[in-house]
């Protein structure tokens, strides 16, 4: 019993007749009889009493007319909820990222909710080491990381340009310096996340292969939190600079350079191959790789 059928069937019922049933669906009188046969041989019924000069209901076909209505009312309304999936009326948008990579996304969920205020974010705060595989896991519709994922059926395009800064107070001597070296940020009083991301590993790393200090005395759980901290002068810290771009802006706190660490770095959005993801997720890249290709540069 197909929905084809059923509409057919409602409107004959409906229209009490064939030819009006006809005139109605824009089809033949032989087409929409000949679907009506079809749907009484499926239900081995007859729904028409055909012995009258009107067409009327058999006790079958009074059955399944309230049984019909229902059916075409669920098919409507599911076909409306696709329909308005696909023009993004509706729809919910997953991502993984840490806080660094918020900095650069927020700006671009903003500017799509603009035009498709029906779809849902969820963001996901996790380490970056783990949303390439959360995404290919179809947890996530996309992460944002920093480095190019090793995973394969993984692509990636470039959100935003980045690097690592030393942030200080404004009264720190450091403020008034173009660049420092690792030896004189590693004898300050560092203030880091306590996430162990791959670039808090490298950071580690390259002051060990050059036998230099590094004085960590704090350690805490978000980037708001190290921020906080150096405005409250407890030391300093080394953080991607987009991080603190109203700060900075503010004089809240100062941003000089350290060569050595400074690490340029492109933040990506990082997706599926397959692009087996919901319309939502499907716009929202296009847009991304649309503002990307408008930007080249940012």
């Amino acid at each position: 019993m197909d929905v084809a059928g059923l509409k057919v069937f409602l409107a004959v019922a409906e229209e009490r007749g064939f030819s009006k049933a006809a005139a109605r669906l824009f089809r033949t009188q032989s087409a929409v009889s000949q679907a009506v046969r079809k749907l009484e041989d499926e239900i081995k019924a007859d729904l028409f009493d055909r012995t009258t000069h009107d067409v009327r209901l058999t006790e079958a076909g009074q059955t399944l007319l309230a049984h019909a209505r229902r059916v075409l009312a669920v098919t409507e309304e599911a076909e409306r909820a696709v329909r308005e999936l696909r023009d993004l009326q509706h729809g919910r948008v997953v991502i993984g990222a840490n806080e660094a990579g918020l900095e650069v996304l927020l700006p671009l969920i903003g500017r799509f909710r603009e035009k498709n205020p029906g779809v849902e974010f969820e963001v996901r705060r996790l380490p970056s080491r783990l949303l390439g595989a959360e995404v290919l896991a179809v947890a996530l519709d996309f992460g944002v990381v920093a480095f190019v994922p090793a995973e394969e059926g993984l692509r990636t395009v470039v959100l935003a340009s980045d690097e690592l800064v030393v942030l200080v107070h404004p009264s720190h001597p450091f403020a008034r310096r173009e660049r420092v070296t690792m030896e004189e940020f590693g004898r300050e009083t560092v203030i880091a996340h306590g996430d162990r991301s791959p670039a808090r590993e490298r950071v580690l790393r390259t002051y060990a292969e050059r036998g230099v200090e590094l004085n960590i005395k704090v350690s805490l759980p978000s980037l708001d939190a190290v921020k906080r901290a150096v405005e409250r002068r407890m030391g300093v810290a080394l953080l991607p600079r987009r991080t603190a771009l109203s700060e900075i802006e503010s004089g809240r706190l100062a941003a000089t350079t350290l060569p050595e660490l400074r690490r340029p770095r492109d933040l990506r959005l990082v997706y599926r191959a397959a692009g087996n993801f919901g319309p939502a997720a499907h716009g929202f890249l296009d847009m991304v790789k649309g503002a990307r290709a408008q930007n080249p540069a940012t």
